[in-house]
């Protein structure tokens, strides 16, 4: 494995440590009916820079920016995740689908990816979240079904190279039905491109939610990593460049991290590309 993926995968578990020890302190908190240490205004300890008692320093209502940066990386995973949970399976089997079955199934599986690809996705998510609400509900729904339209389009191309090859021809000598063929025999063929998909919409959906959160349509009442720029930009020309600073760096590293990584994950795992080397 290259150094650099060994890095990569080294960046991704600390922040996946920092946004298990921030779920548990905030189900703590909820639990215990307490405001959480990250929410805890304390105005004598406002905007103090990084220092021993601070590592991150503090915000403009003396709290930790430590904290709120963990309680930011659990709110990326869980929006990255989610909305995976959501977008991945839709595009997977769609993509099955269109590949498998062609003709009038593969014509409306490529409408629907035309008519969804053309809507603007902020537009889509902003309409979610005036129907459900602000929060993160909105930002799952938004997210999941509009990103879902690129894993079905490469599913799909990979389903059709593998639709006439010789062993899924056997299976229907068989007489395996089309499920089975589709599920048994060409998904595990083509996983590959699940996993990279999936390495590669996760900083793509904390990245939207980040910017939807800046605007004041995501996340409220808690520090996701928008709110603490959007708070910090207000208060960056007075002196003030730790909050924003290190915000800004946590979402660099992991947007960052997440694409080298899948970039090694296509180098390896592409039939394709292997054949090259």
């Amino acid at each position: 494995m290259k150094l650099s993926a060994k890095l990569c995968i080294a960046a991704l578990a600390v922040y996946a440590a920092a946004a298990l020890f921030g779920e548990a302190q905030y189900r703590i908190a909820r639990f215990r009916d307490a405001e959480p240490a990250y929410n805890v205004v304390n105005t004598e300890a406002r905007y103090q820079p990084p220092s021993a008692g601070h590592w991150l320093g503090t915000d403009n209502l003396g709290r930790d920016v430590g904290l709120r940066l963990v309680q930011g990386a659990r709110i990326a995973f869980h929006v990255g995740i989610m909305t995976s949970l959501i977008a991945i399976p839709l595009g997977v089997v769609l993509g099955l689908l269109g590949g498998y079955f062609g003709g009038k199934t593969d014509s409306v599986v490529v409408w629907l990816c035309a008519t969804v690809a053309s809507m603007p996705g902020l537009l889509f998510i902003l309409a979610i979240s005036m129907v459900v609400g602000k929060g993160l509900l909105g930002i799952y729904l938004g997210i999941g079904f509009t990103t879902w339209v690129g894993v079905c389009r490469t599913i799909r191309a990979e389903v059709m190279k593998h639709a006439n090859r010789a062993y899924v021809q056997a299976a229907k000598t068989l007489g395996y039905s089309h499920a089975r063929i589709m599920f048994r025999h060409i998904l595990p063929n083509v996983a590959h491109v699940v996993l990279i998909q999936f390495s590669i919409r996760f900083p793509s959906a904390v990245s939207t939610e980040v910017f939807m959160s800046f605007l004041g349509i995501g996340v409220e009442g808690e520090p996701s990593w928008g709110v603490m720029i959007s708070n910090a930009r207000l208060r960056l020309w007075q002196g003030v460049w730790w909050e924003m600073t290190f915000t800004t760096l946590a979402i660099f590293v992991l947007v960052l991290s997440f694409n080298h990584l899948a970039d090694y994950l296509r180098d390896r795992l592409d039939p394709a590309l292997r054949g090259e080397r």
